[in-house]
């Protein structure tokens, strides 16, 4: 098996160390030399006709990139040196509607064009991530064995039709955030209680054989054990704007979907009012999905353009 993987940062790289790891060869596509990719046996390439050349017909072809522009830049620029029957797929937070639309666009030009969700963070990436697969079944039947490799047991799915896997993670992503905020205001009502209580410890005892034992629980412990103190993290909290669709496609279908609404409510909130509930989100999304601490300009930018397609 091989891959081409475009885009060589915290997840594309991850995961094209795992696919050395298992036997996948690599190619990967970087506008600046990866040394420590290529030591491993990635071989990495800075331009498209190279890059489809050192692949072999029908390609697999996986986009870590940001939603948005880039990925119609990306593929306008790629799929003219592509051949009828080859695949690419979309492993970011694409919005669905987006995803649909760039199917149909490719079909017709032979190239089958795949959504896929992709969760389990950075550590997902490097050891085993969770796939949710959207696209026509001729098309994810030349991905699939890459991509069950790449998977931890029982984390590959093909969701159905195109789109359906981008959206199945945008619904992933708004649970992730009403539990993220479930969880960050739990750690206010400890940090505010009359007794010395230990939070990391407390976290330690959750992750075993507690009803909410799970990995946020765990990486709210192991963030704790990196930290000297919580209110050292500050407590404004970026993120990439994808859960807002999800709240306007539910106002345009008239779904009540209170908790998660609520959790972007108190994520905008983060950004004006001091709060050791934002402080504890900032925490797990650091340490799932290597989020900065803090304002970050880049990732703001990307919240007002990762979406194209009107609601």
């Amino acid at each position: 098996m091989e891959l081409g993987t475009i885009g060589l940062g915290k997840m594309g790289g991850n995961l094209a160390l795992q696919c050395i790891e298992k036997g996948i060869r690599v190619v990967g596509k970087a506008r600046s030399p990866k040394p420590k990719l290529t030591k491993k046996g990635v071989k990495v390439v800075k331009n498209y006709e190279e890059f489809v050349d050192c692949l072999k017909p029908p390609r697999v072809i996986y986009l870590s990139l940001p939603a948005g522009a880039t990925i119609d830049k990306v593929l306008k620029e790629l799929v003219p040196h592509l051949d009828k029957g080859d695949v690419v797929i979309d492993g970011g937070n694409s919005y669905y509607k987006d995803s649909m639309r760039r199917e149909t666009e490719l079909s017709k030009q032979g190239i089958y064009f795949v959504d896929c969700g992709t969760s389990g963070g950075v550590e997902g990436a490097r050891y085993g991530a969770c796939f949710m697969v959207g696209g026509k079944p001729e098309a994810v039947k030349l991905c699939e064995p890459v991509l069950k490799t790449l998977a931890v047991e029982g984390g590959y799915l093909h969701t159905g039709e195109p789109g359906s896997g981008h959206f199945v993670k945008l619904v992933h992503n708004g649970i992730e955030f009403g539990m993220l905020q479930a969880i960050g205001e739990g750690v206010e009502l400890l940090q505010r209680s009359k007794f010395s209580l230990n939070l990391r410890d407390i976290f330690r005892n959750w992750s075993h054989g507690s009803v909410i034992r799970s990995w946020l629980v765990e990486l709210m412990e192991k963030g704790l054990g990196e930290i000297n103190n919580l209110k050292e993290v500050p407590d404004y909290i970026e993120d990439t704007g994808e859960v807002n669709w999800l709240v306007q496609e539910a106002v345009e279908k008239e779904i009540p979907i209170p908790v998660i609404t609520h959790a972007i409510i108190e994520l905008f909130r983060s950004r004006e009012k001091e709060s050791d509930a934002a402080r504890a989100v900032a925490v797990m999304r650091h340490g799932f999905g290597g989020h900065p601490y803090g304002k970050d300009d880049y990732i703001a930018k990307e919240r007002k353009t990762s979406r194209i397609h009107p609601i």
